[in-house]
């Protein structure tokens, strides 16, 4: 395959920026999805452009691997190609003073999906805190946003909702790549990481995955094809519910469920989707929840992302759950993603709004309101963008 895009990784070693060139030792936070489009890992291929520069290697939420499935499953330090490999998903989420010892700089390279509860931007938050009060310079080599930059859903985050899944108030989709946020994020949370990005060749905001000429490596066991990053925006909701979102299948959050529901006549209620098409499915997850039991729902499947607004389906598709089926959809109980007070889907959504649409309060106008694109937000972002808006 060919990529019509250059990623940071790629432009690093390619030409790398003075910031990089000049580090006598840095560290690197990726994981599988790491690599370049000959599938080269950032690890291999930095340590192999800068000898003996790179000296520790910090992986997010599923592992450097990404080999853990679930929320809430810490992983090890260990150690690769004779570095050491600190967990950013352990008794810590940022990086201890004894970590960043002896480095003067860290490479961030990992892929977001353009949604704000995906944890890997909240892990470079905490990186950039830790490395400011430590004085360690932080480059992100940026990389696609799968769901491309022009387009934002749903309300911003309510900051009494704030969590290791959202801490700035940003919407559930919000079109920035991952270096866009970080700029975004150390002026929005008043950081002062000294912050150096890496800019792509060849990506402008319009552009889909699909667009991008690469392949698409699962950057979480449970994102394994790039088509699902266009429903994640709002099936990832289904988190905060006791609806299956599809893990322990080999499709999680395009397709839905619990053995209860009745899919048919769930489809025959809904309207048409735009830019979806809804199919009555059965599914047997392997783990999680309804392990082992058969569960009826809906498959999503993305005809055209561009008209694609997941967080707004999601949200019809619960309001009729529950018309349907009453006190059987119950909303998950805390913890959730190292928060113990606050109901999962209000920190998932950003705020007690989208429960209470849910749940009866409000119409059609209530849901524009809680899931449209936020009215500012481009506005606010724009002195982050490292990417002309069309």
């Amino acid at each position: 395959m060919t990529a019509t895009v250059e990623i940071g990784l790629e432009r690093a070693l390619r030409d790398p920026p003075a910031r990089l060139r000049a580090s006598r030792a840095f560290g690197l936070l990726s994981n599988q999805a790491s690599v370049t489009a000959r599938f080269v890992h950032a690890a291999e291929a930095l340590q192999a452009r800068f000898p003996n520069a790179l000296r520790k290697l910090f992986g997010p939420q599923h592992g450097i691997w990404s080999t853990e499935q679930d929320n809430m499953v810490e992983t090890a330090h260990g150690s690769h190609r004779g570095l050491p490999v600190f967990s950013l998903y352990s008794e810590t989420r940022a990086p201890t003073r004894e970590m960043l010892d002896g480095l003067d700089l860290l490479v961030v390279d990992l892929q977001d999906v353009g949604t704000r509860v995906y944890t890997y931007a909240w892990t470079l938050t905490s990186c950039m805190q830790a490395c400011a009060a430590n004085g360690v310079a932080v480059l992100v080599l940026d990389r696609p946003n799968p769901l491309g930059g022009v387009i934002a859903e749903g309300a911003q985050l309510d900051l009494n909702f704030a969590s290791f899944v959202g801490r700035a108030s940003i919407p559930m989709r919000h079109g920035l790549t991952l270096a866009e946020l970080a700029v975004h994020c150390n002026e929005a949370l008043a950081i002062g990481c000294e912050l150096h990005t890496l800019k792509m060749r060849g990506w402008r905001r319009e552009m889909l995955w699909r667009d991008c000429g690469r392949a698409w490596v699962p950057p979480s066991p449970n994102l394994p094809r790039a088509a699902a990053c266009a429903v994640y925006p709002g099936q990832v909701l289904l988190e905060g519910t006791n609806l299956s979102e599809g893990r322990g299948t080999t499709t999680p959050f395009e397709q839905c469920g619990a053995p209860w529901l009745d899919p048919e006549q769930l489809r025959a209620t809904l309207d048409e989707v735009p830019g979806a098409a809804l199919r009555p499915v059965t599914f047997r997850p392997t783990f999680q929840k309804f392990r082992d039991e058969p569960c009826r729902g809906l498959y999503v499947h993305v005809v055209e992302p561009l008209m694609l607004r997941a967080y707004a389906m999601t949200l019809r598709l619960l309001r009729a759950i529950r018309e349907q089926h009453g006190p059987k959809l119950r909303w998950k109980n805390p913890p959730y993603e190292y928060e113990d007070q606050l109901l999962p889907i209000d920190i998932l959504s950003g705020g007690e709004a989208a429960r209470r649409w849910v749940d009866g309060d409000g119409d059609e106008a209530a849901l524009a309101a809680i899931a449209a694109q936020p009215e500012g937000w481009w506005s606010a972002a724009r002195p982050s963008m490292l990417y002309p808006r069309p």
